[in-house]
């Protein structure tokens, strides 16, 4: 596993009332997320950058407000058309 280093402000643990490892271990979380929703990664890919099960980063998507399913409404519509 690579490494990487960040200079951040102290005052951001502060605030966010997190010691530099949990702010870290949510960063990941929170990068995994986004690209997720961005669709960039897979739901897998992303529980794997998260450092969680599948079964965690769906829980993760919740407490995040992001939809575990990445499709569009149009993609959804054909994806019902092809199952008649």
């Amino acid at each position: 596993m690579t490494q990487l280093m960040l200079d951040m402000p102290e005052e951001a643990f502060a605030t966010l009332h997190q010691t530099p490892k949990e702010f870290a271990r949510e960063m990941r979380i929170a990068a995994a997320v986004k690209w997720y929703e961005l669709g960039k990664i897979s739901q897998g890919r992303a529980a794997e950058i998260a450092g969680l099960t599948r079964a965690g980063f769906i829980d993760a998507l919740s407490r995040y407000q992001v939809c575990p399913f990445q499709y569009t409404a149009e993609e959804l519509i054909e994806e019902l058309r092809d199952v008649d």
